[in-house]
């Protein structure tokens, strides 16, 4: 499978793609060049081998270490608004991997085994003991491959829409293709929703409208340059880094991991539900089974994902949020938030569950004051899904080679 199947066929799976948005429209919507995060956290960047620091965000907070892991496309900050909720029961930690954000983009070092060992780098560095390494979309892989040579590190694990396995993926499967290609094109939303300007707020603007979500302002201004009037200018990360990661990603095997695991996912509605209030309403028999075909074969992708960590962690917990989304915890903030409190709650002491880490020599720290959409691993709602699928076949047959 190669790297542009996965990075843009897999987008037919997303609420909507938005990467075309990427500074094309005109406006003279600006933006604030002195604008500054408000979210309460620290920054620092860790070495992890020569030439390459990765940012480490901190929240603060008291209790068991909580190490957020972002999706392909994101930085760290990502969580500045889901993050500091956590701190009541948790210190709460943030890693931008290589590539991403203010992190260094080394022309290497983008396969799952690598990024695993930054993660770990930075544990060391700062002498995290125990974590609970909670990890969205991609990151899947690098909890994963730590889970399975670390577990005696680690706290736990959380899996946030990540349990997609690159070697069992719909973007290398043509009868899958085939569905995604007679899903109907919804009509379009009356108003529509347009983006006025190019500044960063209109553009939360127009998610708000079309996703009903919108990710934080500085991870937006984290992963794509401000351009010298204070308009969103491109992306920081190139085409090229996006493709590394997708071909380093391995398969995913959970044999070897030894802590509790919580893993959140979207079970699709069964074939012949009716679609909800906000979704595309099918007009004939033609397009309702179209939609059902669909609907039945994500989901056997989605039960073979879960399968697949059953059998390895039979202890498991697995939380189904229907209609969640990809990015669960900026659409079902609150029940995530409460599933990872009494996950918390549930793990053994710290000081009893893993030895307290020691620094690697040669690894010195160094303190320091997108709008790519994470297209892997994302089941879609079938809130417009019709649409998005559409509109992501067709970018994904450009891309093709």
């Amino acid at each position: 499978m190669t790297q542009r199947r996965h990075a843009r066929v897999t987008a037919v799976l997303l609420v909507g793609l938005i990467a075309t948005a990427c500074g094309r429209e005109s406006g003279a919507g600006q933006d604030s060049v002195t604008w500054q995060d408000p979210s309460k956290h620290e920054v620092r960047f860790v070495i992890v081998e020569e030439g390459v620091r990765l940012e480490v965000l901190d929240w603060g907070g008291s209790g068991r270490p909580v190490v957020l892991l972002a999706g392909s496309g994101h930085s760290a900050h990502v969580f500045d608004d889901f993050a500091p909720k956590l701190t009541d029961c948790c210190h709460v930690y943030g890693i931008t991997r290589r590539g991403y954000g203010a992190s260094s983009q080394p022309a290497s070092g983008y396969d799952d085994q690598r990024l695993a060992d930054d993660v770990l780098r930075v544990l060391d560095s700062l002498q995290i003991e125990a974590p609970l390494l909670v990890g969205h979309s991609m990151a899947g892989g690098e909890l994963t491959t730590l889970g399975n040579q670390h577990s005696n590190r680690l706290g736990g694990l959380v899996y946030l829409h990540a349990l997609g396995d690159p070697s069992d993926w719909p973007a290398s499967d043509p009868a899958y293709l085939a569905f995604v290609r007679k899903l109907p094109d919804p009509p379009q939303k009356s108003p529509p929703c347009t983006q006025e300007s190019g500044s960063f707020s209109a553009y939360r603007a127009w998610q708000m409208c079309t996703q009903k979500f919108a990710f934080p302002e500085s991870e937006l201004r984290s992963t794509l340059a401000t351009n010298p009037d204070g308009t969103r200018g491109r992306h920081k990360t190139p085409r090229s880094i996006h493709d590394a990661i997708g071909a380093g990603a391995k398969k995913r095997d959970y044999s070897n991991v030894r802590v509790p695991v919580l893993a959140f996912f979207e079970s699709q509605p069964a074939p012949d539900a009716p679609p909800g209030p906000d979704e595309y309403q099918p007009q004939n028999e033609q397009e309702r089974a179209a939609i059902a075909a669909f609907r039945s074969a994500t989901q056997g992708y989605i039960d073979r994902s879960l399968a697949n960590l059953k059998r390895a962690v039979p202890a498991a917990r697995l939380v189904d949020l229907p209609r969640s989304g990809h990015y669960v915890f900026l659409t079902r903030e609150a029940e995530v938030l409460r599933e990872l409190r009494a996950f918390v709650a549930s793990l053994p002491n710290a000081s009893r569950s893993a030895p307290q880490p020691k620094p690697r020599a040669g690894v010195p720290e160094a303190r320091d004051s997108l709008i790519h959409a994470d297209i892997d691993h994302a089941n879609a709602s079938v809130v417009d899904q019709a649409g998005s699928a559409r509109r992501a076949r067709r970018s994904a047959e450009r891309e093709a080679p």
